[in-house]
C-alpha cells in the first residue's frame, strides 16, 4: 500500500469547514474515490493542538496514484485551489510504502 501524509493547520474559524472538506467523506475523498486504487482517507486531529490536522491519504500502489494525479491532474489543481481559504497551512510530509 502506499500513503501520502499531509499536515494542515486549518485557516482560523474555518475548523469545522475543513474536517467536512478533508474527512473520509469530504471533498478530497469523493474526488480520489473516481479511482478504483484509491482506498481511503483518515482525518487525524492532534490531542496537543487541536488546531493541527493530518491526513493520511491511501492508495493500491504509488503507480496507481502517479496515473491518477497524471489523469486528474486538472481537476485536482481546481479542488486544491478551490479549497485553499480552509488552510491556513498546508505541508505534504511525505510518501511511504508500506513494508513487505
Amino acid at each position: 500500500m502506499f500513503v501520502i501524509l499531509w499536515e494542515f493547520l486549518p485557516a482560523a474559524g474555518r475548523e469545522k469547514e475543513f474536517e467536512r472538506a478533508y474527512g473520509p467523506d469530504g471533498d478530497w475523498a469523493r474526488f480520489f474515490r473516481r479511482d478504483p486504487a484509491y482506498v481511503g482517507t483518515d482525518l487525524l486531529r492532534d490531542t496537543r493542538d487541536p488546531r493541527r490536522f493530518f491526513t493520511v491519504d491511501r492508495w493500491s500502489s504509488q503507480a496507481a496514484f502517479d496515473e491518477f494525479a497524471r489523469r486528474e491532474a486538472r481537476g485536482y489543481r481546481e479542488l486544491d485551489e478551490k479549497l485553499a481559504p480552509l488552510c491556513g497551512a498546508e505541508t505534504r510530509l511525505g510518501s511511504f510504502n508500506t513494508p513487505g
